[in-house]
């Protein structure tokens, strides 16, 4: 995670302040090809019929770069398709997807016993495919000096339900630590970012103390915690590396020492609050609309998954892309059947 090919992929200013239902649209076309190149590791763009239509897809603030990505480049040989990506946060585009208002969910945890229950009862099958690997980034204000590590205990005193207007002094996180206010900023209760860190931290996924500035736009996250001089927020990597001059990381001491995320530490999994990252595709649109196929494809594919680490996240091992591109062509395979 060097920045070194950082893809300019941020929400507009504008976009921000419409907040998190707004759809960032990118539209896309070419040729379609129903073979199965892009499982191979190749493009999807071949000599054929044109395809058009719509690709719908909604959910995860922290897969939205990576899909939105995938969408910008996908437009390029296929520009009679229009890709929606909106930004409710995994549990939000859960529900829509459940409710088969989109083709594709973008998620930063697995889906939920009570979210599949929803998408049964509606009808809706899926397959999940894991596109990458986030180190959760833990940042605060780079005028915060004193900041230069916790613990994962530290995290939990400073995030316990039970911490609600109790916990909100420095002072009362580390003795050394100075007598300053604590504000704090995080994803609000649809992000799959916040049942990730409140399971790591809090021991339950969605139990967190409710005093902060919650935002399914991790953009609103970065200018909040940027301008306050003792802050702390957590959000997905990327969002911190698209930002670092204006933010600072702070390791995370799981009892081994500090630990920074990194594409390296993410993929030996020293990092403590590294975690997968996925999409979730509706297997009638698989079947149905040969967009949504290609453009899956497409983000499988070398060209598209490539723009996983273009966008500052850690790619899947080998082996793991192989398994997704396998499972999306037997889906494709049995559609077709």
């Amino acid at each position: 995670m060097t920045g070194d090919t950082r893809r300019r992929w941020r929400i507009p200013l504008l976009a921000m302040a419409l907040g998190a239902g707004l759809l960032l649209a990118a539209g896309c076309g070419g040729s379609d090809d129903d073979d199965s190149s892009a499982s191979a590791g190749g493009s999807s763009a071949s000599a054929g019929s044109q395809l058009s239509g719509g690709v719908a897809v909604d959910g995860s603030s922290t897969v939205f770069p990576v899909t939105e990505a995938v969408a910008e480049e996908f437009q390029k040989l296929h520009g009679d398709v229009r890709v929606t990506v909106g930004v409710s946060g995994t549990g939000g585009g859960f529900e829509k997807f459940c409710s088969g208002e989109t083709d594709i969910s973008d998620a930063s945890r697995p889906i939920k016993d009570s979210e599949r229950e929803a998408c049964a009862g509606n009808g809706v099958e899926w397959i999940e495919l894991r596109v990458g690997l986030d180190g959760l980034a833990v940042v605060t204000n780079p005028e915060t000096d004193f900041l230069d590590s916790l613990t994962l205990d530290e995290l939990r005193t400073i995030w316990a339900p039970e911490a609600e207007g109790s916990v909100t002094r420095w002072s009362q996180v580390r003795s050394s630590f100075p007598d300053q206010p604590i504000e704090l900023f995080g994803p609000d209760t649809d992000s799959g970012t916040f049942d990730f860190f409140t399971e790591e931290i809090n021991g339950e996924g969605g139990a967190s103390r409710g005093d902060y500035t919650p935002s399914t736009d991790d953009n609103v996250l970065v200018v909040g915690v940027s301008g306050t001089d003792s802050g702390l927020a957590y959000f997905g990597y990327a969002y911190y590396a698209n930002n670092s001059d204006r933010l600072k990381i702070v390791p995370i001491d799981a009892g081994n020492g500090p630990v920074a995320p990194s594409n390296a530490t993410v993929a030996d999994g020293s990092y403590p609050l590294a975690r997968p990252l996925f999409i979730y595709v509706n297997t009638a649109s698989l079947a149905e609309k040969p967009q949504v196929r290609e453009f899956v494809r497409f983000y499988l594919a070398d060209a598209g998954i490539a723009l996983v680490e273009e966008v500052e996240y850690t790619a899947i091992p080998q082996a793991e892309l192989q398994s997704s591109r396998e499972v999306l062509e037997a889906a494709i395979a049995a559609g077709a059947g």
